[in-house]
C-alpha cells in the first residue's frame, strides 16, 4: 500500500509538472503583442502618430513614385513606410524602440508590404540616410535643427517633409494643410535639398559671385568694369535661376561646373573658381 501510495503521489506530481509546464508554454504562446500608446516616451521624443490622411499628403508633397527609395526618421508604428510601400517605392523606417521596430515589421507583413518595407532599431543621429530620395519626419523643431547640416549635405535634388515642425530659417519650399478630417498635426512643409553654389565661378563673359542662404541665392555678375546684382536667385535642387541685367539665366549645378540658357538666346557655362 504503500508502495502503491507513493507510485501515486509521483504519478500526480508528473501529471502537475506536465500540466503547469503546458500551461506556461500556452500563456507565452498567448502573449498579448505590444500596442503602442500617445504619449509614450522616447529617446528624444514622445509618440504621436501622423493622422493617415496628413501621411498621405506627405507622400503627395513629396511627389513619392515607385522609382523612388524613402527613409522615415522615426518611424513609430509604421505607417508612413508602409503608405509609401503601398505606392510601390522602397521604404525604411528607422526608429530606436525596438518594440515599435517589431510591430511596424508585423503592420507591413499584414499589409503585404513586407518586401519594400523594412526597418531597423538605430540612432538618427547614427544613421545613414544618404541613399534617399524622399525622407519624412515627424519630430520636434530642435532635432530638425541639429539634423539639418546633416540633410543639407546630402544629394541636391533630395525632398524632405515634415509633419508640423519646420527647419528654423530654412523657408519651406511648400507648404500645404489638411483640414477636413485632421485634427491636429495637419500641416505638411516640403524642403528641396539645394546645391550648393557660393563662391567665385568663372564665365566666359566674365565673373559670377554668388552667396547662398539655402536655396536663395544674391551677388554679382562682372563683365569688364560693369559690375551688374543679381535678381530673383533661386535654387531648386541641382537647378538654378536668377536674373542679371534683365536677362534671366536657367542652368543646372553639377559639381564645380553649371550651365544652361539665358532668356535672350544661347547657352551660358560657369566654372568653379573658389568657394
Amino acid at each position: 500500500m504503500n508502495g502503491a501510495h507513493i507510485f501515486r503521489q509521483s504519478f500526480l506530481a508528473i501529471c502537475l509538472s506536465v500540466l503547469v509546464a503546458s500551461a506556461c508554454a500556452q500563456a507565452q504562446s498567448g502573449k498579448a503583442e505590444f500596442e503602442p500608446q500617445v504619449g509614450q516616451e522616447g529617446k528624444d521624443v514622445i509618440w504621436v502618430p501622423t493622422p493617415q490622411l496628413l501621411v498621405e499628403k506627405m507622400l503627395d508633397i513629396a511627389k513619392v513614385t515607385p522609382k523612388d527609395y524613402v527613409i522615415d526618421l522615426g518611424s513609430g508604428d509604421g505607417r508612413t513606410v508602409i503608405t509609401a510601400a503601398k505606392r510601390g517605392a522602397k521604404a525604411l523606417g528607422i526608429e530606436y524602440n525596438p518594440d515599435m521596430v517589431e510591430l511596424s515589421k508585423r503592420n507591413a507583413a499584414k499589409e503585404g508590404v513586407s518586401d519594400r518595407a523594412s526597418f531597423v532599431k538605430a540612432d538618427l543621429f547614427e544613421s545613414d540616410f544618404s541613399q534617399a530620395q524622399v525622407i519624412t519626419m515627424f519630430l520636434l523643431p530642435d532635432i530638425n535643427i541639429r539634423l539639418r547640416p546633416k540633410i543639407l549635405d546630402l544629394k541636391p535634388g533630395t525632398r524632405i517633409v515634415s509633419n508640423s515642425f519646420t527647419m528654423g530659417e530654412w523657408s519651406a519650399d511648400d507648404t500645404v494643410n489638411v483640414k477636413d478630417g485632421c485634427v491636429s498635426y495637419c500641416t505638411a512643409y516640403l524642403w528641396i535639398v539645394p546645391a550648393k553654389v557660393e563662391g567665385s565661378w568663372q564665365l566666359a563673359q566674365g565673373a559670377l559671385t554668388l552667396k547662398q542662404s539655402f536655396q536663395m541665392i544674391l551677388g554679382t555678375l562682372k563683365t569688364g568694369n560693369i559690375s551688374t546684382p543679381i535678381a530673383n536667385g533661386k535654387l531648386n535642387g541641382d537647378q538654378i535661376t536668377f536674373n542679371a541685367g534683365g536677362v534671366l539665366y536657367r542652368g543646372r549645378v553639377s559639381g564645380n561646373v553649371m550651365e544652361g540658357s539665358v532668356s535672350t538666346g544661347g547657352n551660358w557655362k560657369a566654372t568653379r573658381a573658389s568657394k
